[in-house]
């Protein structure tokens, strides 16, 4: 069924692609959310041996440098994998979403789902994983490269329904690195935009909530941080996937001319569906 399309089909500023993000989000809250919400759990779970090695046990987690940063630094670069892992994830059903919210289709949740290419998306993954933490760990600046090339390959599997998950990587980097490095600037700058929200929520209710509690103990703040990240993370990892999928349909846009293409395809009654899928 047509509906009003949730993406424009133009080219788009850097506040309209985080907008149209938000959009997208907003039309897909329930499946992602919940994905998200799972993700982010198991990822505190992780993340809490790791944090009290490190010796934080407080909302802020900043490193004693009278102590070995060695444990702080690896948590560091745990954590910023684990978010290049779940934002990738998440990717997928975001991808397989901004088509029909740039054609204005009405697509159910299920039918989404199978357009995920799981085995795929899984080697990706994966792939992207064994690069992040190493590229974490031993310096931030691989990483930042890393997050900032490869961010579009598994919306490029589910959306563009590209070959394979190599030649989606490769593509992704094509892509970012187009119009100036439009695409890469615009993600690490809706990392550091959802960095401050979520850094905000997750210190934020947790310093409100002792100032009323006068019996809070460290016991309590074991409990209280993870939770307090895991919700503010939630709403962040879905964002960013949903950018990232913007990203990618912008970009065409921009530099492939997909609103022409799939205006040439509506004049001429063919599927515009059809259109979205790049050569294999």
């Amino acid at each position: 069924m047509q509906v009003p399309a949730v993406l424009p089909m133009r080219v788009m500023t850097v506040g309209e692609t985080l907008d149209a993000a938000t959009a997208l989000l907003r039309a897909r809250a329930l499946p992602l959310l919940a994905l998200a919400a799972v993700l982010a759990g198991a990822e505190q779970l992780l993340l809490t041996p790791l944090r009290a090695e490190a010796g934080l046990p407080a909302p802020v987690f900043l490193p004693s440098w009278d102590d070995d940063a060695g444990p702080w630094w690896l948590l560091v670069a745990t954590g910023l994998t684990l978010e290049t892992v779940i934002i990738a994830v998440l990717g997928a059903y975001a991808g397989a979403a901004a088509g029909p919210a740039l054609l204005g289709r009405t697509v159910p949740h299920r039918r989404l789902w199978r357009r995920t290419r799981p085995l795929s998306v899984l080697v990706v993954i994966v792939l992207l994983g064994l690069l992040s933490w190493p590229a974490a760990l031993f310096g931030l600046l691989p990483w930042i490269v890393l997050y900032g090339l490869f961010g579009l390959a598994v919306p490029v599997l589910t959306l563009d329904r590209a070959g394979g998950p190599f030649r989606a990587l490769g593509r992704s980097a094509a892509l970012s690195v187009r119009a100036g490095g439009r695409v890469m600037w615009t993600r690490l700058l809706g990392y550091l935009v959802w960095f401050a929200i979520r850094f905000a929520l997750g210190t934020g209710w947790t310093a409100v909530t002792t100032l009323f509690v006068t019996t809070v103990r460290g016991e309590w703040l074991e409990f209280a941080v993870p939770i307090a990240y895991a919700l503010a993370n939630t709403a962040a990892y879905a964002a960013l996937a949903c950018l990232d999928a913007v990203l990618l349909v912008e970009i065409r846009i921009r530099t492939e001319g997909l609103d022409i293409a799939l205006g040439r395809r509506r004049a001429r009654g063919e599927d515009e569906a059809a259109g979205l899928a790049v050569a294999r």
